[in-house]
């Protein structure tokens, strides 16, 4: 006697593709891309296609996301040492024979033109993790040098195009890592108290530090007047000072509510510079107020809580490593960019995540989360083998 088995619907094959995917981080993603989708929308609305690609690039993102969260993390392992050695080997074709834009050499043709140091924002924290999981338990100081050493390299060769906003990415992603894999208080609080002293040497002498004449040599020049007119914006109204100077007045009149959806004056009369990209916080101020600031603020608060979250849960210290240096990299992005725009830091380069325009950006973004769904599903699938783990530095 046969027996007849009905054929599994369309929903039923797919749907443990999306078994243990973490649903409060991906609400909170859906809440930034709709925020995002709004902002554009308003300030893109005489920028041709920017919103309709805006959203055609958070679909590929999303794309990357699933496709990358289906693979274990103790896979994603296996492309760490081949996806870094090929970022800083590109890095050095840059440096040799680099496309050069704007005054600065941050792309490579081969075949097609990319912009390397995008890839080390993930290579890096892939790599270190690699590196700390391959000597768990044995870990030693010539570890910690090491690690550095390795973050050194592609961070000092992306300041050299310069890329002052990516490299700062970088290396963030990169001390997140070290960090998180147990680096002594000891050896972190020096620069740290040393950087607090070095900016409030700053703030105090910097009108002598910024007068005419006066050279840093370790800083490249656009660098050193991005510094000067953070500490005073007036030295150049209308020249360095003038995206700043408008970024702040967006932000201030927008007040508590905000002028309305796509009321921004500043922003339609085209007085904020590189409003759809890495100025877009300033004309999403304006039109939605301190209301919508804390709006985002709170949302990007939640993303980065609940990647440590899932970095806590994680099965291995790889995936612990991956998602809290991921975490941190949502946050980097997000502190720097609304710093930058609100004046309490230098103009960078650095986009507001799944606000701002950007295709190779919101590709990056993708692959980051999905690192941290991956990281997710295997703590899920797998609950017996999870095991606590303390995010944080030991004594």
């Amino acid at each position: 006697m046969s027996a007849v088995f009905d054929k599994p619907t369309l929903a039923q094959r797919f749907m443990p593709l999306f078994r243990g995917f973490d649903l409060p981080l991906l609400l909170v993603v859906m809440l930034l891309s709709c925020a995002g989708l709004v902002a554009m929308y308003s300030s893109g609305f005489d920028h041709g296609t920017r919103f309709i690609d805006h959203g055609r690039n958070m679909l590929i993102a999303g794309a990357i996301l699933f496709m990358v969260a289906q693979v274990p993390p103790q896979k994603l392992m296996a492309f760490a040492v081949p996806l870094y050695a090929a970022g800083v080997a590109l890095l050095v074709a840059v440096a040799l024979f680099g496309i050069t834009k704007k005054g600065a050499q941050r792309w490579v043709n081969v075949g097609i033109v990319i912009q390397p140091s995008e890839i080390l924002k993930i290579a890096m924290p892939l790599m270190l993790a690699w590196w700390f999981q391959k000597r768990e338990g044995t870990l030693r100081p010539l570890d910690f040098a090491a690690a550095g050493l390795l973050l050194v390299i592609p961070v000092g060769l992306i300041m050299k195009q310069p890329d002052l906003g990516t490299s700062l990415l970088v290396l963030a992603a990169g001390l997140s890592v070290i960090f998180f894999a147990g680096l002594s208080w000891k050896l972190v609080l020096p620069p740290v108290l040393i950087a607090g002293v070095g900016i409030f040497t700053l703030v105090l002498l910097g009108d002598q530090l910024c007068a005419d004449g006066v050279r840093w040599v370790v800083l490249h020049d656009y660098q050193q007047q991005r510094i000067c007119t953070l500490l005073d914006p007036t030295r150049d109204p209308l020249g360095k000072g003038f995206h700043i100077i408008q970024g702040m007045i967006a932000i201030g009149s927008g007040g508590v509510w905000g002028k309305g959806f796509m009321a921004g004056t500043q922003t339609h009369l085209e007085f904020i510079p590189e409003r759809t990209t890495d100025f877009i916080f300033a004309a999403f101020s304006e039109e939605f107020g301190l209301a919508g600031n804390l709006f985002l603020n709170v949302c990007f608060l939640l993303l980065v809580w609940r990647g440590l979250a899932i970095a806590v849960g994680a099965t291995s210290l790889f995936g612990r490593l991956m998602a809290g240096a991921v975490s941190m990299i949502f946050f980097t992005y997000a502190f720097v960019n609304m710093g930058m725009v609100s004046g309490i830091l230098p103009v960078v380069g650095v986009p507001l995540p799944f606000i701002s325009y950007g295709g190779t950006a919101m590709v990056t973004l993708g692959m980051a989360l999905g690192i941290l769904m991956s990281v997710a599903r295997a703590q899920r699938q797998d609950p017996k083998d999870a095991r606590p783990a303390l995010l944080g530095a030991s004594g």
